[in-house]
């Protein structure tokens, strides 16, 4: 949430001014003022980091819940954990477009996607068991949590996501 508060304070000052000069921009490979000026980075027609921080918020006041002893309704897990795959999916078709379209990456998102990363690893691990899918899925599903597996697939993701960065600017 952190990364996305700090995106949205360097797109306003790129509003303010468009020739500003971001703390984030490290070098032209880490250039958040050529993704945060790219099309891609207002989709819904307002900054992606505002959604960004929304949705942080949301994952986040339910993690408390949870945490402090609340019961959270199973629909409401789903519900949840459904926000969280959805706006990972979001996240790395923009971490795609920044990479191979934009040719250039803003730090604060590969923090954001790393937060998502982690938010829908937690998730599928506490829903488990509530799941829709057939007993069979839940056995399998069940043994790779238990032995780490699930932990793996999360970071072989994340990555995938570092490997490309590393190819396209080699």
């Amino acid at each position: 949430m952190t990364a996305a508060f700090l995106q949205t304070l360097e797109k306003i000052t790129l509003l303010v001014n468009k020739d500003a000069t971001l703390v984030c921009n490290l070098n032209s490979v880490f250039s958040c003022s050529a993704v945060l000026q790219a099309w891609q980075s207002s989709v819904f027609g307002f900054p992606n980091s505002i959604m960004c921080m929304a949705f942080f918020t949301i994952f986040m006041t339910v993690a408390l819940v949870g945490a402090t002893g609340g019961q959270v309704p199973k629909n409401m897990r789903l519900g949840i954990q459904s926000l969280a795959l959805a706006t990972l999916g979001f996240g790395l078709w923009f971490i795609w477009q920044s990479i191979f379209v934009i040719s250039a990456i803003c730090i604060f998102c590969v923090f954001c996607i790393i937060g998502l990363l982690i938010v829908n690893g937690a998730w599928l691990r506490i829903n488990a068991n509530d799941l829709p899918i057939s007993n069979r899925a839940h056995k399998t599903l069940n043994r790779a949590i238990a032995s780490g597996l699930d932990i793996f697939i999360w970071i072989v993701i994340g990555l995938a996501v570092a490997f490309a960065m590393l190819l396209r600017f080699q």
